[in-house]
């Protein structure tokens, strides 16, 4: 399943790991989703986690946005053609159109009114974590995460 994630999200589930906000980023880690982005969110979620009243970790945040630019999918997105409430916003349904990601996962649903976002799935973090345990979501495992060991070969063979 391929999302965008609205940095929101990644920043509530970090310093929360236990609520839907939560949940959503250990999909992401497990590779249970694909994370769509672009080079403005990538900087967006860079400047937000380095501020210092989240006390985040210079060198772990350094390793996070390695470890989505290593698995995500990067997109090179065409403007909106019609302006969102909030234009800091417009990058997040600009990769999720280009993309065709599944869902773009907001805690500011009202940001994103639907006659502004055509086709594009706007749901909040445990809208997301509810549609994706009813199975309404389509079994892509991410192919950059390795789940399975390689088998040992037995020496009979």
């Amino acid at each position: 399943m391929r999302i965008v994630l609205d940095t929101n999200v990644l920043v509530s589930g970090l310093l929360s790991p236990f609520g839907p906000p939560g949940e959503v980023v250990r999909m992401l880690s497990s590779g249970a989703v694909t994370l769509c982005l672009d080079a403005r969110i990538l900087a967006e979620y860079d400047e937000v986690l380095a501020r210092p009243r989240f006390g985040f970790d210079p060198d772990a945040v350094a390793a996070l946005l390695d470890y989505v630019v290593f698995v995500g999918e990067t997109a090179a997105p065409q403007p909106l053609a019609a302006r969102l409430p909030d234009p800091d916003d417009e990058p997040f349904l600009e990769v999720a159109l280009a993309c065709g990601a599944d869902c773009l996962v907001t805690g500011n649903l009202a940001h994103f009114p639907p006659e502004s976002c055509w086709d594009v799935s706007v749901v909040s973090p445990a809208g997301f974590v509810e549609r994706f345990r009813s199975g309404d979501h389509r079994e892509t495992p991410n192919p950059r995460i390795h789940r399975d060991r390689p088998r040992r070969r037995d020496s009979s063979e």
